[in-house]
């Protein structure tokens, strides 16, 4: 051991030509890797069947002292507490007095022991507790994100409905207007007609000396009677109103009534015996809101969403064709083929009686129909499709010039199959 450093150093190894054994720096005993434990006072190595102690005459740092055993060797490098010349590395007293500076060494290695693992253990549990504190700073976050959506949603809605009441009561004034104007007309004729049928006779003409002027001047009062010019007014024409675009001459009523019925029948359906309603709120029960929330997440290209939300919408309600249709849609996005021809000939099935009204409806049915057919290779079926919504359509240019590739491949097709 050096007495001008800090770091007392002191090894013991094993004399490998024998059985004995050498002692650098102290007496003791080592072989192998043994147990180390480091006290203040107090530095023990042990290895069955032997150990080395030693009762140091001052007191070392625990944390900073280090014990490292191998290839038959053990350096200990303690660090003192206070810097200054020991007199003796260690002390020299009885048994009992070892034992008792062994006792306190191993309470006080006890003690350090415990005070480490209750850290640790406080340390974990502030740990768990702050990941369970951010984990509800971002529930909460994704709570307060989707009341906003919902509370725009809202305001939304009311703003459309306030304004549709103030176009209601304008609508409700110019009628009122339009009213007491037809009266003032009526009234300013039945005036007229009063003035005209009115006998207009003069004084004068009772006296006959006078008689001549009287005729002059009574046909000067004739021309004053004559009616004015008759007033201008607006007339307004009502029809009746017609949901198809189509004129009544021209519809198939039958059709378009039984269109009309399961129309209103789908509207009518709800599935409410599912369990999900528990923990839906009163707008995701309705299925027309989810479908809206679908097309939007469409729009913004989050196709598996979407397919979601549509999914619950049909389970709310399995008679709106628009839902099978739009979910067809999101497949084709994802190349789920199968699925969306599975989806848009549900559509197709629902979408009966064919009237004007989802004409519109029927042609994306069978255009999505008819590219998952043709991205299956299934080009004949897929030209079928297109030609019933072209049939549908026929002044849109697209499926006419996806028609006519569809006709060229399979006519490619045939004739390499001739060669």
């Amino acid at each position: 051991m050096s007495t001008e450093q800090d770091k007392d150093t002191f090894s013991l190894k094993s004399n490998r030509g024998g059985d004995g054994l050498d002692c650098l720096g102290g007496t003791g005993v080592l072989l192998g890797s043994p147990d180390k434990k480091k006290r203040k006072s107090n530095t023990q190595v042990h290895f069955h069947p032997f150990i080395f102690e030693a009762f140091l005459s001052e007191p070392i740092d625990d944390d900073k002292s280090t014990a490292k055993i191998g290839n038959g060797i053990a350096v200990f490098t303690l660090q003192k507490k206070e810097e200054g010349l020991w007199e003796h590395l260690v002390i020299d007293c009885d048994k009992e007095t070892f034992r008792r500076i062994r006792e306190r060494a191993l309470e006080k290695a006890c003690e350090k022991l415990a005070a480490e693992a209750k850290a640790k253990a406080t340390k974990t549990q502030e740990e768990r507790k702050y990941a369970l504190e951010i984990m509800m700073k971002l529930e909460e976050e994704e709570r307060a994100r989707i009341q906003k959506m919902k509370d725009d949603e809202r305001e939304k809605a009311t703003a459309e409905l306030e304004e549709w009441k103030l176009k209601q009561r304008q609508i409700a004034a110019n009628k009122t207007q339009l009213k007491i104007q037809s009266q003032r007309i009526v009234t300013d004729k039945e005036i007229i007609l009063e003035k005209t049928h009115a006998p207009k006779l003069s004084d004068g003409c009772k006296d006959e000396h006078d008689q001549k002027n009287c005729g002059g001047s009574s046909g000067k009062e004739k021309q004053d009677c004559l009616p004015s010019p008759r007033l201008t007014g607006n007339i307004q024409v009502k029809f009746t109103p017609r949901i198809f675009p189509t004129a009544l001459r021209e519809s198939r009523v039958p059709e378009e009534e039984e269109w009309l019925q399961k129309q209103a029948k789908a509207r009518r359906a709800l599935n409410a015996d599912l369990g999900e309603l528990k923990n839906l709120t009163e707008e995701e029960r309705n299925p027309h809101w989810l479908k809206d929330k679908g097309d939007k997440l469409f729009a913004t290209g989050n196709y598996l969403s979407a397919i979601n939300a549509y999914n619950l919408a049909i389970k709310l309600n399995r008679e709106i064709p628009a839902l099978y249709s739009n979910r067809a849609a999101c497949h084709l996005k994802l190349r789920n083929l199968y699925k969306a021809i599975e989806d848009s000939s549900q559509a197709l099935d629902l979408l009966t009686p064919p009237v004007a009204g989802n004409a519109g409806a029927r042609a994306r049915a069978h255009v999505r129909r008819g590219t998952a057919f043709c991205e299956l290779e299934l080009y004949i079926e897929g030209l079928q499709d297109y030609q019933a919504a072209l049939k549908i359509d026929p002044q849109n240019k697209t499926l006419q010039a996806d028609t006519h590739k569809i006709r060229q491949i399979i006519q490619n097709g045939a004739l390499c199959h001739s060669d």
